[in-house]
């Protein structure tokens, strides 16, 4: 279970995961050996999965993101596991979701262009057969982030 200051830990490293732990103690209000030893029991307890850099979709030619809605009769062990190994071999793949409710799956990629996602597509259905897929291309990303609310973590004390 975690306390306030590891929740503080947290809110600083999903915000910037390069802050030195000296400016992470400064800022939780413990010495930095006491916070680096945190931070290390954090990672071996899984509550931080990873330090990553969250890069420049633009920049990077790939700012086209569009969600694939699948729905499917396929509900058999076989057919899902080859499924979810066709999606997760694919690179442009970035979420993927099983889902409840009318869509089964839920699949956001990055990519250039619409001609890019046709080749995608193409590659995609290749690998696995689907019998409902509908594409959405995102026209304006208002609002994206990583960071996960920290408000409805169960603390020591409470």
């Amino acid at each position: 279970m975690l306390d306030s200051i590891d929740v503080k830990i947290l809110a600083l490293l999903q915000s910037d995961c390069t802050l030195p732990v000296a400016e992470i103690a400064n800022r939780v209000g413990l010495s930095s050996t006491p916070c680096w030893r945190r931070i290390q029991k954090l990672e071996e307890e899984g509550y931080i999965k990873a330090r990553v850099a969250l890069l420049n979709a633009e920049k990077l030619n790939a700012e086209v993101a569009v969600f694939i809605a699948v729905r499917t009769s396929q509900h058999n062990a076989d057919w899902l596991g080859r499924f979810q190994d066709a999606v997760a071999s694919m690179p442009e793949v970035v979420d993927f979701f099983r889902l409840s409710g009318d869509i089964d799956y839920l699949i956001r990629v990055a990519l250039p262009n619409i001609k890019a996602y046709d080749e995608f597509y193409k590659r995609l259905i290749k690998l696995i057969d689907l019998s409902d897929v509908s594409s959405m291309f995102a026209m304006e990303e208002i609002k994206s982030t990583t960071e996960l609310p920290l408000g409805f973590v169960t603390m020591k004390g409470r």
